[in-house]
């Protein structure tokens, strides 16, 4: 008898999750009928709202407060006419189940084959941002800048490398919760995670104070226009309804998430061998660090100092764009590629050397492109099947009848099971609150309670959810999805509890 080896079983990467999801959610629309609720949308132009039926037709109707109570719309009309609500909102009692398009082998296949390409093309912005910056890392890497500020770094931070994570979480909560700082957080990654691995962390640590920061932080969103405002407005009550509980959130998630953050990177800090990505270390060590054990740290001079200087300033004006001036991925990504001009004068680099650098550091993040024209074209599987507005009306019919801790609890989970199907949060509020908002005054609690529950529910998703940014974020760094269900899961099932608690309480005031 021979011994037959057997072949180690290896996770499947980003991509090859992203498909199965995507094959799952295209096998799902056939079990699951179309529909749709009938629609307003305000008119800035003309000064009158659309009214879309289920089936696609079009009427106008006078953009009066009137007309918004014939629809059952409970929102202020201002709110619609100076922009605070700007999508489509769904009308409450209009859901119709539609039929759906047949579609057979050859249509499957040609629907799964289009969906990321389509995707590409959706996501174009976003992934134009990734492979500039991937560009201008590649170039600051070469000059030696990254190596010889680690070091420098490192050197000032001996001993108290733990307020890195807090800083750098607590940062990153703020603006999340403030204007939903999310996708952008994918330019920090190639700077913080040599950081954090100079400091004798592993990859998941600095995904970790990055990723968890912003999760987070748009999960506790106390004044984000993307989110908890619109929500709010769509709802028919003002933001700052139980803004106090979802401060105690923000406070109490965030801590959380720092001490449970802190707790894991010093006991991989002390034992290496304790790491998730143990089997990784001296491959990510090689790609974040490079060989600094053969090679001398570059001498941090005048000139890497002034480009990382100018690289850091990018962020903080990036930061400033989108939370005062509403900038979108082509303004940033302007601005990062003006950057890349400024580098190419005082880098030192040859105009040949420049270009190579860029064109490489550029194709390092292709996957990372890529993942993200993936995890978009899901969301297309899904809008073409029009399965969205059913499962919320099966879901607004389910809780209808529950009251009291009960609706909160569920009305939680109800809000995390669309928040995979839905991952954008403006969209899910304009869906969703003309219709579940108006379940609280029918069970006898607070519309703020909903609110929370939407921003909680679908916020919670976001910290693992294939749809959202997790997996682009990971592929950032070169970890798999299973290795971050092992690290992030019990602090999610910690965070749920709480969150449970949280509105339980919020029942009561």
């Amino acid at each position: 008898m021979t011994d037959v080896k057997r072949k180690k079983f290896t996770f499947p990467s980003a991509y090859t999750v992203i498909l199965l999801v995507l094959l799952l959610v295209m096998i799902l629309t056939y079990f699951m009928p179309a529909g749709k609720y009938a629609s307003l949308q305000y008119n800035t132009d003309s000064n009158h709202f659309t009214i879309t039926s289920p089936t696609g037709k079009t009427k106008t109707a006078p953009a009066t407060q009137a007309t918004l109570k014939k629809y059952n719309v409970n929102t202020s009309l201002a709110k619609f006419k100076d922009g605070s609500v700007y999508k489509p909102v769904a009308i409450p009692n209009t859901y119709r189940e539609l039929k759906k398009a047949k579609n057979g082998v050859f249509g499957a296949v040609k629907q799964f084959l289009n969906a990321p390409i389509q995707g590409l093309a959706e996501t174009i912005d976003i992934i134009t941002f990734v492979l500039i910056l991937g560009g201008i890392v590649g170039v600051v890497n070469k000059t030696g800048a990254f190596a010889a500020g680690m070091a420098s770094l490192s050197t000032r931070l001996k001993g108290k490398e733990a307020w890195l994570i807090v800083i750098v979480t607590t940062l990153i909560a703020l603006g999340g919760t403030t204007f939903g700082l999310a996708e952008e957080t994918i330019a920090f990654y190639p700077i913080l995670v040599p950081i954090f691995m100079a400091a004798g962390y592993d990859a998941i640590v600095a995904i970790a104070a990055i990723y968890l920061g912003s999760s987070i932080g748009t999960m506790a969103s106390t004044v984000n226009p993307f989110s908890v405002v619109i929500a709010s407005n769509t709802a028919g009550i003002s933001f700052a309804d139980g803004m106090g509980m979802r401060l105690v959130m923000l406070v109490l998630g965030t801590a959380i998430c720092i001490f449970y953050t802190i707790r894991y990177a010093e006991k991989v800090k002390k034992d290496p061998s304790k790491s998730l990505i143990y089997a990784q270390k001296a491959e990510l060590e090689s790609h974040f660090l490079g060989d600094q054990e053969s090679n001398e740290v570059p001498k941090f001079d005048f000139r890497k100092k002034l480009m990382l200087l100018i690289f850091a300033a990018g962020f903080v004006v990036m930061v400033f764009g989108v939370k005062e001036w509403g900038w979108m991925f082509n303004e940033i990504s302007m601005l990062f590629l003006g950057i890349t001009f400024i580098l190419a004068f005082i880098s030192g680099l040859s105009e040949g050397d420049f270009v190579g650098e860029f064109v490489t550091g550029a194709s390092d993040l292709l996957g990372v492109a890529l993942v993200i024209a993936l995890a978009r074209g899901v969301t297309i599987i899904m809008e073409q099947a029009q399965i969205s507005d059913t499962l919320l009306f099966w879901l607004s019919n389910g809780v209808s009848h529950m009251s009291g801790v009960l609706f909160s609890t569920v009305m939680f989970f109800v809000f995390i099971l669309l928040g995979f199907f839905i991952p954008s949060s403006s969209g899910l509020a304009v869906l969703s609150m003309p219709i579940m908002a108006p379940l609280a005054d029918v069970v006898g609690v607070n519309r703020d309670v909903i609110i929370s529950a939407y921003n909680w529910g679908q916020g919670i998703m976001a910290f693992i959810t294939p749809t959202g940014l997790v997996l682009a974020s990971l592929a950032m760094v070169h970890v798999t999805f299973d290795k971050w269900l092992k690290f992030v899961m019990p602090l999610m099932i910690t965070i749920g509890i709480l969150a449970i608690v949280l509105l339980g309480i919020s029942v009561y005031l």
